[in-house]
């Protein structure tokens, strides 16, 4: 039978050098007034001997656990993980850890997080809201404890925190212009719940475009979806069904937007001369498939790490930023094959 050892503490690490345990509680924390050369040596023996720092002593003398919480709806997308990239690189330089927690895309998980995440006492919370979440009151406990909490990309627009989006307004205007530039007359959006801000706000800008180009704005051309790979299949098979057949689509996510274009290249639709496609986010898939995949660039690195010093400088209590209720990320449409039509 394997007997647990000793764990190391800061007072074997003082008898093993002859030192103070309090100089060498300062060197492990790089207090100025320790001596480079000192705080070498502690360091050193701390790590021949396996020393662990006890955070969670640490952590109930400042009443801080240098954690932040990060709840999103989804994982599998190259969007959340970018997003997640960008809040890891600056929390990791603040040298804070984060906790994942995943909605998949249900109100009643993304409260249950919440909970959980206020329960592990985290310092901040980074969220993005599920498809059905109608209301913020489950992260009013951190706004009553001082806990500072920004929303990026789905938020609720009429709230009064810290929110991180891009225009999505005019990104979906600008799509749909695009595709009216190249001839387009019958333009179908497939989008999801327009109770979230992304897609309602794309579906205005959809809208409006068409109808400042004297275009008719059809109920009939508008599909709800859950943005899915089985709604990729079924947003092509609804548009073969109609007629006369659309000849734009505009798909609120890359990779629906590929899976619509190989359902309906399978059925013998030419893209673009009889389709034109665009997508959203700049998915990796964009540039597998063929023809390529006209889209617009969504940077959620730039938005994780825009979310992730909000949240640091709200801690530090250095905020420039914290009076702004909402940070606009710049995004563009990038145009590819997809959607350029032979002039």
């Amino acid at each position: 039978m394997r007997h647990k050892s000793k764990e190391i503490t800061i007072y074997d690490i003082a008898q093993a050098l002859e030192l103070s345990p309090a100089t060498v509680s300062r060197g492990l924390q790089n207090h100025p007034l320790i001596k480079e050369e000192t705080k070498q040596r502690i360091l050193e023996k701390a790590l021949a001997l396996g020393y662990r720092r006890n955070t969670i002593a640490s952590n109930l003398r400042t009443q801080k656990t240098h954690t932040i919480g990060v709840i999103v709806h989804e994982l599998n997308s190259n969007f959340i993980t970018s997003v997640l990239a960008g809040i890891e690189k600056i929390t990791t330089q603040a040298g804070y850890d984060i906790i994942i927690a995943h909605s998949y895309e249900n109100y009643t998980k993304e409260v249950a997080n919440a909970n959980n995440l206020f329960q592990k006492r985290v310092d901040g919370i980074i969220t993005s809201l599920a498809f059905d979440t109608p209301n913020l009151d489950h992260y009013r406990q951190f706004e009553e404890k001082g806990i500072p909490v920004v929303f990026f990309d789905r938020v609720e627009e009429n709230s009064d925190s810290v929110k991180v989006i891009i225009d999505n307004y005019r990104a979906g205007y600008q799509a749909t212009e695009h595709l009216i530039a190249q001839g387009c007359k019958r333009i179908v959006l497939v989008t999801a719940n327009l109770q979230r801000n992304v897609y309602f706000k794309r579906y205005a800008g959809y809208k409006d475009a068409l109808l400042a180009h004297q275009l008719p704005f059809e109920e009939q051309y508008v599909l709800i979806k859950d943005l899915s790979e089985q709604c990729g299949v079924e947003a092509a098979l609804h548009i073969l069904s109609m007629n006369p057949l659309p000849d734009g689509v505009f798909i609120t996510n890359d990779f629906s937007a590929a899976v619509c274009m190989q359902t309906l290249k399978e059925h013998g639709i030419r893209i673009p001369e009889d389709i034109a496609v665009v997508g959203f986010n700049n998915d990796a898939v964009c540039k597998i498939i063929e023809p390529k995949l006209t889209t617009i660039d969504y940077p959620g690195m730039e938005m994780g790490e825009i979310a992730a010093k909000n949240v640091i400088e709200q801690l530090q209590e250095e905020a420039t930023t914290q009076h702004i209720s909402t940070i606009v990320v710049r995004s563009e449409l990038l145009v590819r094959a997809s959607s350029a039509k032979p002039q």
